[in-house]
């Protein structure tokens, strides 16, 4: 499989509220190290700087960053900025705010109040005057807990004109409700890939069906996830990779946009070689015999 300007488009696009953006986009917090789990040792800037570079050049127009991508080297947001700006009109960049980090490491959770610095955070990184799409990621903690007040937190500083669109993460279905009573949402992103419960499956399903975007992350890792103890790939993976030509972690994204139009990617690295293999993935189709194959 080979990659070519904008190969990014092979996989077709999605409007993310008035947003049009290749359903193919990339992950920034690889780039960051210390994290999650990178591809081996954390990148140089220098190759950072590049891989970002080279991702627009092949048509990503859609980045996922946050301003807690960061590690005693780099931050994820002052890379994209220096990389990107000034940034190209079609550029999409989405952020996530709620969980913030302390200069030392440690994790702490925005109170409704607090949103607003984080979004100022984001924005003053970035070097923007607004955010084009902001998710509130919802703490693993409260799976059922009730999002209202931070999403309106956040729906009020869309109205102040600080963010252009809202989405939501690591939500269940009536998460999404609750937020979608209180503003308009244009995409939930939750964890989702081959081996995910078929209750996930039907959410996706559901999502599709209102019109929201999808955006699964740790699409490639699949159960390994934040640690980076991607198991074994199961048979039918390879079988399908080796029918393709492709690897499996090309048919694994492969088969996470096979699942709606409405469904984007966000794969990241800090390998120049495997971002053009992720990119390439979105010119990959699988029939609908080999999709039902890698759920069995």
């Amino acid at each position: 499989m080979t990659t070519e300007t904008n190969a990014a488009a092979a996989a077709g696009t999605w409007t993310l509220g008035d947003l049009t953006v290749n359903r193919i986009g990339f992950g920034a917090m690889r780039l960051a190290g210390g994290v999650a789990f990178s591809d081996g040792p954390s990148a140089d800037r220098e190759r950072s700087i590049g891989v970002l570079r080279r991702a627009v050049e092949l048509g990503v127009n859609h980045i996922d960053t946050a301003s807690f991508y960061f590690s005693p080297l780099r931050s994820a947001n002052e890379l994209i900025d220096t990389a990107l700006a000034p940034y190209p009109d079609d550029l999409v960049i989405a952020t996530k705010v709620w969980p913030g980090r302390h200069p030392s490491g440690e994790w702490w959770w925005a109170s409704p109040d607090q949103l607003r610095g984080q979004v100022e955070e984001n924005l003053r990184q970035l070097g923007r005057d607004h955010l084009d799409l902001v998710n509130l990621r919802v703490p693993r903690g409260r799976p059922t807990g009730p999002v209202a007040e931070h999403f309106g937190a956040l729906a009020a500083l869309r109205d102040a004109g600080l963010i252009r669109h809202l989405g939501i993460s690591n939500v269940t279905p009536g998460q999404l409700a609750e937020a979608q009573s209180v503003a308009p949402v244009v995409c939930v992103q939750n964890p989702y890939g081959v081996g995910s419960p078929a209750e996930e499956t039907r959410f996706v399903r559901a999502c599709g069906e209102q019109g929201v975007a999808y955006v699964p992350f740790f699409a490639i890792a699949g159960s390994g996830q934040e640690a980076g103890n991607v198991t074994a790939e199961p048979d039918a993976v390879h079988t399908v990779a080796r029918a393709h030509g492709a690897t499996p972690a090309q048919v694994r994204l492969a088969w996470t946009l096979h699942q709606g139009p409405h469904v984007l990617a966000i794969p990241g690295t800090g390998n120049p070689g495997h971002l053009a293999e992720n990119i390439a993935a979105g010119a990959l189709r699988l029939s609908d015999e080999e999709a039902a194959r890698l759920l069995s």
